[in-house]
């Protein structure tokens, strides 16, 4: 994909030449600094011919953007940091044929003296750095490696979801001097809870509704992971998945030292037990 960074060499845009067939600095004749947001967008445009800048307020439409990044004097090239409203504008602006760059916003220069942020500035440093090649590029993922993204993150905002809730019941308990004589959380701990009654009418509602809510999350953790197992085959991460399996638990070594120890049993997961980030066990 074309969006997935085009940017000059350190030495400055002379040293650019062309590569196939993508226009070189000296051809652009338009530059563009996007500074994207969800409802709003400023757009900081040079005219190659002029030296002229122009400064363009847009509505954070996806549509209306690439609009008018396509109807810009070609060649031009846009870049954009990488934020929370994903890839949608790089891909729309592939499919039209104009080149953009995805920023990484950890790598943009910022002097430490700037301490004003607005998005006019945001956008005219984007298109400043862009003209220097001084913006590092991020890869765009294609729609279905953005989903998969999607579910593994999902399934670690439950994981804390889950830690949270299971905090609130614990201190709970510990408020009303009921502790367990064990280990949180397995199923000996289940058992007891189910077995607590607390003198207070309220407090009791508020345990039952605390386990409730854990029982929710335990569900739906199972459901995503089931969903996770049956995405990974078919994933653009198959092969690296299945390599790091093999470094996980199912090399026989490791097998041999999750049998004789308990601290190493595998972990239940399934985002785990396929080696997918972020999906460890809880």
């Amino acid at each position: 994909m074309s969006c997935a960074g085009l940017t000059g060499p350190r030495d400055g845009p002379s040293a650019v030449t062309a590569i196939m067939g993508v226009p070189t600095v000296g051809q652009v004749r338009s530059w563009a600094g996007v500074d994207v947001h969800a409802a709003k967008v400023v757009a900081a445009v040079v005219d190659a011919e002029s030296g002229e800048l122009s400064i363009r307020r847009l509505g954070g439409s996806t549509q209306e953007v690439a609009a008018f990044c396509g109807a810009l004097p070609g060649p031009s090239r846009i870049a954009f940091e990488a934020g929370p409203t994903g890839f949608g504008l790089a891909r729309a602006l592939d499919a039209q044929g104009v080149e953009c760059l995805v920023a990484a916003p950890g790598k943009i220069a910022r002097p430490a003296q700037d301490r004003v942020k607005t998005d006019r500035r945001d956008a005219e440093r984007l298109v400043r750095l862009l003209m220097a090649g001084d913006l590092h590029p991020v890869r765009v993922p294609t729609p279905e490696e953005e989903a998969l993204r999607d579910v593994v993150r999902s399934r670690e905002d439950l994981r804390g979801d889950l830690m949270r809730a299971r905090h609130r019941v614990a201190k709970l308990l510990l408020r009303h001097d009921r502790r367990f004589d064990g280990r949180n959380w397995t199923a000996r701990h289940r058992d007891w809870l189910a077995r607590v009654e607390l003198s207070e009418p309220v407090a009791q509602t508020v345990l039952l509704d605390g386990i409730g809510a854990i029982d929710a999350l335990l569900i739906r953790r199972e459901a995503l992971e089931r969903r996770m197992a049956a995405l990974v085959p078919a994933s653009p991460w198959a092969d690296t998945v299945g390599r790091l399996r093999c470094l996980r638990d199912r090399h026989p070594l490791r097998a041999r030292a999750v049998r004789r120890d308990r601290r190493l049993r595998p972990l239940r997961a399934a985002g785990s037990a396929h080696g997918l980030p972020g999906a460890r066990a809880v």
